[in-house]
């Protein structure tokens, strides 16, 4: 049985059940079986095949999901791309050194042939083992991306095991492993699943409401632009049973308001990293930020503060950045965690600490503080190079409502003296009128994060 056989078999147990909603249609699996089937003769004829490498140009539509999951059927090694992120950055081609590009964008499918240079090792290893590959970049919020190569059979040993089922809302991204985490979760188990082609509150609302979704998987930042556009008032959103959260520290703030306005809602974290995969997760509660993680096939352990993950799913390696494993097989995270039994809080990157005056600052703890203040809309806590502590704290802040500028950064002072100690009290702080949702975004490593487990 090929990796892909069995979703396969599971999407044709679906029968006449709808499989994912896209616009305004319903696709059952014997929809898309076929169309699976069509577009593993369709690359056949192009010359893609075993060991070809590609990159998949799209965005979540039926075709593009057909034509991944014909690509793993192929056992190609393949980099799903969507074109923001291709024109934003073009010298991801040539990292993944392609001999096919499929451009798939509203039914048009064209393929586009490239000349190979010297293969990189890990992509020779990935032939050599007949096994489908898959590609995936970091954010590149702390330099350049850094291209993940998986073994893409490890990654979807996971998804034999059968799951609860629940109609699903697919929030994250198309080349990001939680988007297709929570994908491939829904074709294996039998959960509808809808994409959404604009990520905003207001039409995400109305996605969840129009197809009655049980399961939303998002990040912290999302939630907070949710709960302050207040989009879902007036919805009826009582199909939605977990909203679950992740790729970044979720402030105390923003769960405790999300538990008032989804009382009847399980809250739950999750965790994953590009590298390694969507661990299994348990929240302590719904209005806690501890929780349990592991599960089969991983092992974890923290050395020095830092969270260290040896998993069966692990990455074979990064096509352009050294090896981040200790020399016993752990890939070193970065995150900073507190251990409480079986449950850990995560405090936030390491590479995010800001050092004043040999005094650690975690940016997410200041942000947390931030959002607790009634002026403040949203924030993003960043260091900033200084000659005497080397560096301090900087707040960028979004206001609520237009007060008196001077004003409220002295209220906001005064907030954050009352609840932080001195030197983690913002020096400076900005006001902007908008944009930090993607600011914030830049500094999460991707990956990390909300899936639909």
């Amino acid at each position: 049985m090929s990796a892909a056989d069995f979703i396969l078999e599971r999407l044709a147990a679906h029968g006449n059940q709808p499989s994912f909603f896209w616009r305004e249609e319903t696709y059952d699996g014997h929809r898309l079986v076929e169309q699976v089937k069509r577009d593993v003769d369709f690359l056949s004829r192009e010359g893609i095949e075993e060991g070809s490498v590609v990159i998949l140009k799209g965005d979540y539509s039926p075709r593009t999901i057909s034509l991944l999951l014909a690509l793993i059927q192929q056992r190609a090694i393949f980099a799903p791309l969507l074109p923001s992120t291709l024109a934003k950055t073009p010298s991801l081609i040539q990292l993944v050194n392609p001999a096919f590009q499929i451009n798939a964008s509203d039914g048009e499918i064209v393929i586009h042939k490239h000349t190979q240079t010297e293969l990189h090792p890990l992509i020779r290893q990935l032939q050599q083992t007949s096994e489908p590959g898959l590609i995936l970049f970091t954010s590149g919020s702390t330099g350049k991306p850094k291209g993940v190569v998986h073994d893409f059979g490890r990654l979807l040993k996971k998804f034999h095991k059968p799951r609860p089922a629940m109609r699903t809302l697919n929030f994250l991204l198309f080349d990001h492993w939680g988007g297709l985490n929570t994908l491939l979760h829904c074709l294996s188990n039998k959960s509808s699943v809808v994409l959404p082609e604009i990520r905003t509150a207001d039409s995400i609302c109305r996605l969840l409401e129009r197809h009655q979704v049980e399961l939303l998987p998002a990040s912290p930042t999302f939630l907070n632009l949710l709960l302050l556009s207040k989009a879902y008032e007036g919805r009826d959103l009582s199909a939605l049973r977990v909203i679950t959260y992740g790729s970044e520290p979720m402030p105390n703030s923003t769960l405790a308001a999300l538990r008032a306005a989804f009382p009847n809602v399980e809250l739950r974290q999750t965790y994953g990293l590009i590298e390694l995969g969507v661990l299994r997760a348990k929240s302590l509660s719904s209005d806690s930020l501890w929780v349990k993680v592991g599960g089969e096939g991983y092992d974890l352990r923290v050395v020095d503060g830092i969270l260290q993950i040896k998993a069966d799913s692990a990455m074979l390696g990064y096509l352009n950045a050294p090896s981040p494993f200790s020399d016993d097989g752990y890939f070193i995270t970065g995150d900073r965690v507190e251990i409480n039994g079986d449950y850990m809080r995560i405090l936030g990157r390491d590479s995010e600490l800001i050092n004043v005056g040999g005094q650690k600052v975690f940016p997410a703890e200041v942000e947390t503080v931030l959002l607790e203040c009634e002026l403040v809309a949203e924030a993003v806590v960043y260091g900033q190079s200084n000659p005497i502590t080397g560096k301090i704290v900087c707040a960028d802040v979004q206001l609520r409502g237009t007060p008196d500028e001077a004003e409220a950064r002295r209220v906001i002072k005064r907030f954050c003296a009352q609840r932080l100690e001195p030197f983690k009290v913002p020096v400076k702080i900005q006001f902007v009128s908008g944009g930090l949702t993607s600011d914030r975004l830049k500094r999460l490593r991707v990956g990390r994060g909300a899936t639909a487990e």
